[in-house]
């Protein structure tokens, strides 16, 4: 260990700098902790089909449960249909992902999930893929499903008539041999408008964050004459 004059007045800028780098961190693991904090109150799952909105007739209930088993014997997919009365102040895609993982949808082995979700008093549907999936059913053809399938039947009123086309349009696809499926993403990316996205999940945000404080510390770190290792970034797992 190297001694050495301590000069209070010398050390005082770089307690600055370090105070302000701590508190930005803070800053970051606060916004990272805070959807653990405010995690929603999810509605207990019933079944294949869960409305919580009460916005489905018996009926209908009843024959997308039997559907959605059908295609689980015949392809082990699991997808799942949901709708909920209020989205608790969430973005309906972090809500989403927050039930499909709080209620384990689709099998572990192969993250083969798919839920649909609807929140009818806020007017949002969303369609949630797990990775063994995302091949399958791409953001394009979701938000095919969504704008042809389902919209139009919401903006008429009939919301069991919504869920039950994005439901079928669900199930046909997943039914699909693979060259038939890779055929009909390849069709739904080209015929995409232009600007039709998701948006950056808020963990990308918090990412390029991290990564823009981690820039301005290195610079900072030069112009002082200091020297640092490689910093290790990693994500989710």
């Amino acid at each position: 260990m190297v001694s050495g004059h301590f000069d209070r007045t010398a050390a005082a800028p770089r307690n600055g700098l370090a105070t302000r780098i701590l508190l930005v961190v803070a800053l970051v693991l606060g916004l990272v902790a805070w959807p653990a904090l405010a995690a929603p109150a999810f509605p207990k799952l019933t079944g294949r089909v869960t409305d919580a909105a009460g916005i489905l007739p018996a009926d209908t209930v009843a024959t997308l449960e039997a559907r959605l088993a059908a295609l689980e014997t015949s392809t082990t997919t699991q997808l799942v249909v949901a709708t909920v009365p209020d989205l608790e102040g969430n973005d309906i895609a972090d809500y989403a992902n927050q039930l499909f993982r709080t209620w384990g949808v689709g099998q572990k082995a192969t993250n083969n999930g798919v839920l649909l979700l609807v929140a009818p008093n806020e007017r949002k549907v969303r369609i949630e893929v797990g990775y063994g999936q995302e091949g399958t059913l791409t953001d394009a053809l979701t938000s095919q499903i969504i704008r042809r399938n389902i919209i139009p039947y919401f903006k008429a009123g009939d919301m069991a008539g919504g869920v039950t086309a994005g439901t079928e349009a669900l199930v046909t696809l997943l039914e699909l041999p693979t060259d038939q499926q890779a055929q009909a993403a390849a069709a739904a990316a080209q015929a995409r408008p232009s600007g039709d996205g998701r948006g950056i999940p808020i963990g990308t945000i918090v990412w390029m964050v991290i990564i823009l404080i981690w820039l301005v510390v290195s610079a900072s770190r030069r112009r002082r004459g200091l020297s640092s290792g490689p910093v290790i970034l990693w994500g989710p797992g």
